[in-house]
């Protein structure tokens, strides 16, 4: 069995972070949230990972190399233009070559372990099993209707919504699935959906299981959606010291990274500090994460992520539900008479006091 990562979305709704970086490479509890994905695959027995890139292709080849890092060998598959979920099926087919296998998108989180719906999928040997998961909102999302234990019908974001089950980002298919992909025709948005796929599968007898899965998924394409699949995880991690805490309270589930140091300061748990940073005179509050060689001094940081080498000085307010990027400077400016000094790139967000 294969496994194929969906990677080639441009992440719109992330910009400006995404205009110089992959949305799938942001970092969730200081790890991308590509790496979720590749790990859940390869802890199901998955070693053969197709990787669909686009425009952010390089940096994903730079990330995640050739996969042995992550105990698996990975092929990459150029997608020419965004044109739809199931058109990267389309292009996979001489790299997946008959197999069975797990297509997961790369922004996308589940808590729920990927193996046995792996073993599920490979002992009931049906066309197709997609994951499920009850949402407040389901118009916003594709939503199935089943009815026997079977999917009898897929609906892309509904006006009336026969359920509230929507359609997670991970999907198990046979070789029948090109079938379906080389019929459909594109959709009023111009790309191949992998819900008409599906339900051409429906329609033409072939078998599609649902399985509703159990806990909390997270598409991560919005920034409110980015923060909670932080503080998810950062809720699931234990306490562990290897930097240098000096004169500091350092309290309940925290990482502080090796090369780390926390002076005169309060770091309150959930939160990990990467390797490098510097924290002094400064409070981290629950569900931060903060990267790699980043330096708070001075501020304070809560229910956010702050990229790698990034600096955050003499803060008057309190920095929260806030994504910083890589390389940011945030200061208190010393001149009269007393104004804001900001360079921001398109599409930034800037609430002030």
């Amino acid at each position: 069995m294969k496994g194929l990562i969906l990677s080639g979305g441009r992440g719109t709704r992330l910009r400006p972070i995404t205009f110089t970086s992959a949305k799938q490479l942001i970092p969730v509890a200081n790890k991308p949230i590509l790496f979720y994905g590749i790990e859940a695959l390869v802890e199901s027995g998955i070693r053969e990972i197709g990787i669909v890139v686009g425009d952010t292709g390089q940096e994903i080849k730079d990330a995640v190399g050739d996969g042995s890092q992550f105990g698996a060998a990975v092929t990459y598959i150029e997608q020419p233009a965004p044109l739809g979920l199931a058109h990267a099926v389309l292009i996979s087919e001489a790299f997946i070559s008959g197999e069975p296998f797990v297509m997961y998108l790369g922004d996308n989180l589940i808590r729920e372990r990927l193996a046995p719906l792996v073993e599920t999928f490979r002992a009931a040997a049906p066309n197709a099993q997609i994951l499920l998961a009850r949402v407040p909102n389901p118009q916003q999302f594709g939503v199935a209707e089943l009815a026997g234990g079977r999917v009898v019908r897929l609906v892309e974001k509904p006006k009336k919504p026969a359920s509230d089950l929507a359609l997670v980002g991970v999907y198990m298919f046979d070789r029948d699935v090109f079938d379906a992909v080389s019929a459909i025709s594109p959709s009023a948005r111009g790309e191949l959906e992998i819900t008409d796929a599906i339900q051409w599968l429906i329609d033409h007898g072939r078998t599609v299981i649902p399985h509703v899965i159990d806990g909390w998924w997270k598409d991560t394409g919005k920034l409110e959606d980015l923060l909670e699949a932080n503080r998810i995880i950062l809720d699931t991690i234990g306490r562990r010291i290897e930097g240098e805490v000096e004169g500091s309270e350092v309290l309940g589930k925290v990482v502080i990274e090796v090369g780390a140091k926390v002076v005169q300061s309060t770091v309150r748990g959930p939160a990990v500090i990467g390797k490098g940073a510097m924290i002094e005179n400064a409070y981290i509050g629950p569900f931060t994460a903060v990267g790699d060689h980043a330096i708070i001094r001075s501020s304070e940081v809560e229910h956010s992520i702050i990229l790698e080498g990034s600096t955050i000085t003499d803060i008057g307010g309190r920095i929260e539900s806030s994504l910083i990027g890589r390389n940011v400077s945030i200061y208190r400016s010393t001149t009269k008479p007393k104004s804001y000094n900001l360079m921001l790139g398109d599409r930034s967000q800037v609430g002030l006091p």
